[in-house]
């Protein structure tokens, strides 16, 4: 697609060097959270109860041991006091064996929910990677023309990571955190009120403190996971254009742009740990200066005995009370300490799961079609069927209301009546444009950069949609055919070739994935690109990575070819394919390029008008309109814009 036929795109651009940038300001989105839990039930029906049922009898154990300890200081007391041994023996010892028993048991409960969680995270991440990637699949063109390329891969790097510690560290923390003060603030006020009552005046401090410093955490943390993104897709961008960059001479001003991007990751890194490192110390502090509190609370209630201050039925202090409770107050506030600790946390993993969420919701391309491409004979009375075996004749099966079908060989006659387009409303791009392509003919589109010759081709393909008009394949309204099988009757040949990792065979097959070795040796040498894979280091098994880096741009545009003819379609496109390739070249990769068109309809998109003079119709195209359509000699005949063209009055750009 050319620079002026793509739709304004939308995304964070650099900022002048030097130049602040602008963020919105982050929000926690807790919805996100409540979706992540209802597809862990989805997924986990079994497994997911199990685990939490391990986690909660967990922190209940780490609890309960307060109430034993109470019961064995009593009896301690007991003894010391009647010297009565024996009766204390009866009642220690069974305390004891019963705890053993609940660690024992609770350790085997911490195993059995680690190793589920470890087995649910990477599931649940494998699933989310596997319903992002289906859904990126079936995203319109759009979506990639108007979003950076690094900032989508962030998708499945960064906010991923920040899921799996959301899922496999925070939440159970957050559950056991929870039960655990749940099971201790029951006991506390089992033991004493007046003791919880003051325990809960410096929660409610370490509360503020939390929620304070947190907030401002969580913000700076959800920011850091924007620049990360922002610095991933800057970097990609960079590593695709560095020949760019250095042609133009332009390190400079791409390290000062990046410095930009980079110093805001390091300012809100820089601020988010800051606010986080600060947090632990603070309410580590608090609830040491409320545990010497409570313990100069308990000393003073026990030694006045406070008989006005005991509650009958409540508890009355004793050391067999302070003692646990002291132990509690620490369990208490380290739980709390805890669970502020995964604040920064849960704001990272709930913002990266409302990205992953935001791309998953994004809508899929809309495909109405329900006329297929199937496999085809034609009877003993001429008339097309069905097949199942591959017999070189397509057709296309066309439902009706009525519940008959109808079968329309393939034969590749492409009609374009009165349409419009634009990328955006209001800016059009195509205006009323026709073209009549006939089976086996050669239609050639010139004109400048911007004229709409790609939008026209992207529209055959559906990629986009027209505005107005009609478009018909073989006679059939192409909305009325499913998107997977109209694409399949077409092969096209970009200017920019994209080559795959894995191996010449296999970037040739990529064309037509059941095809056999045969077939794409045979489309090599029908592009006239046997010669030289030949003569590579291991033939067709070379591997190539980096979009084929290793060989020449005119080889790399050979590839295309046997790869579009691989597939056989009858319908050909050829979007300047040998613009950016020397004259020697472009005479090798055009002679593959006649050989590939020999019997399809070919529409060509021309950058050298020599390329096109054989062409059946070459059609004229200016700011969207057609303004010239005819044979090449009618045309220079006409003496109008294509002569001035062809004569270099004019020129393409």
């Amino acid at each position: 697609m050319k620079k002026h036929e793509m739709p304004p795109m939308k995304k964070n651009e650099t900022p002048p060097t030097g130049a602040p940038m602008k963020r919105p300001k982050p929000k926690i989105d807790f919805r996100a959270l409540g979706r992540v839990l209802r597809m862990l039930r989805e997924f986990y029906p079994v497994l997911l109860p199990v685990t939490v049922a391990c986690i909660i009898f967990s922190a209940a154990t780490s609890a309960i041991p307060a109430l034993f300890i109470e019961r064995v200081i009593s009896s301690i007391e007991t003894w010391i006091d009647t010297g009565d041994w024996a009766s204390a023996r009866t009642e220690i010892i069974p305390m004891v064996l019963i705890l053993i028993g609940l660690y024992v048991v609770s350790i085997i409960a911490i195993t059995l929910y680690n190793q589920l969680m470890v087995y649910m995270t990477q599931g649940f991440l494998h699933k989310m990677r596997c319903a992002m990637f289906d859904r990126m699949q079936n995203l319109p063109i759009k979506y990639f023309d108007t979003n950076k390329h690094g900032d989508i891969m962030s998708y499945y790097t960064n906010d991923i990571d920040t899921m799996r510690e959301l899922i496999s560290r925070s939440l159970p923390t957050l559950v056991q955190s929870s039960v655990t003060l749940l099971v201790i603030f029951c006991i506390m006020i089992s033991f004493s009120v007046w003791m919880t009552l003051v325990l809960l005046v410096g929660v409610t401090v370490m509360l503020m403190a939390s929620g304070r410093i947190g907030a401002g955490s969580s913000k700076y943390f959800i920011r850091q996971q924007r620049s990360v993104a922002a610095n991933e897709a800057f970097v990609q961008e960079m590593m695709n254009g560095q020949k760019v960059v250095k042609v133009f001479c332009h390190e400079d001003a791409c390290r000062k742009d990046f410095e930009v991007l980079n110093n805001n990751l390091r300012e809100d890194s820089f601020r988010a740990h800051a606010y986080a490192n600060i947090l632990g110390p603070i309410i580590n502090n608090i609830g040491h200066v409320l545990y010497a509190l409570m313990a100069m609370v308990g000393g003073l209630l026990l030694a006045f005995e406070a008989p006005n201050l005991t509650i009958t039925g409540i508890g009355i202090i004793s050391i067999s009370v302070i003692v646990p409770f002291l132990n509690m107050t620490r369990q208490f506030t380290g739980s709390i300490n805890q669970v502020s600790q995964q604040f920064n946390t849960i704001a990272m993993g709930l913002a990266g799961a409302k990205r992953v969420f935001a791309l998953m919701d994004v809508e899929p391309e809309a495909d109405e079609g329900y006329v297929t491409l199937v496999n085809a004979r034609r009877a003993e009375d001429g008339s097309i069927v069905e097949t199942e075996e591959h017999t070189g004749l397509w057709a296309w099966k066309h439902p009706h209301g009525d519940g008959t079908l109808t079968y329309t060989p393939l034969e590749g006659d492409v009609r374009l009546n009165g349409v419009d387009f634009a990328y955006e409303e209001g800016k059009p791009v195509l205006h009323d444009v026709s073209v009549y392509a006939a089976p086996g003919q050669k239609v050639a589109f010139v004109g400048a950069t911007g004229a709409g010759k790609t939008t026209i081709t992207n529209l055959i393909n559906r990629f986009y949609d027209i505005a107005d008009g009609k478009i018909r394949y073989d006679g059939i309204n192409i909305n009325k055919i499913k998107k997977s099988d109209l694409r399949r009757s077409l092969g096209i040949v970009l200017q920019e070739t994209n080559l795959f990792s894995g191996t010449v065979m296999d970037n040739i097959r990529y064309g037509n994935l059941d095809a056999t070795d045969e077939q794409c040796i045979e489309a090599a040498r029908l592009a006239g690109a046997h010669d030289f894979i030949s003569r590579l280091p291991k033939g067709y098994d070379t591997e190539l990575a980096n979009n084929g880096s290793n060989l020449s741009q005119g080889q790399r545009q050979l590839l295309a070819i046997a790869r579009a003819a691989v597939a056989d379609p009858p319908v050909m496109i050829m979007d300047e394919a040998t613009s950016s390739i020397d004259t020697r070249t472009e005479a090798i990769v055009q002679r593959g390029m006649d050989r590939l068109m020999e019997n399809r309809t070919v529409f060509v998109i021309a950058h050298r008008l020599s390329t096109v003079m054989d062409s059946d119709v070459i059609m004229v195209l200016d700011h969207g309109r057609i303004i010239e359509r005819g044979t090449h000699e009618a045309l220079i005949e006409a003496k109008g814009t294509y002569y001035q063209l062809y004569t270099g009055a004019f020129e393409l750009e």
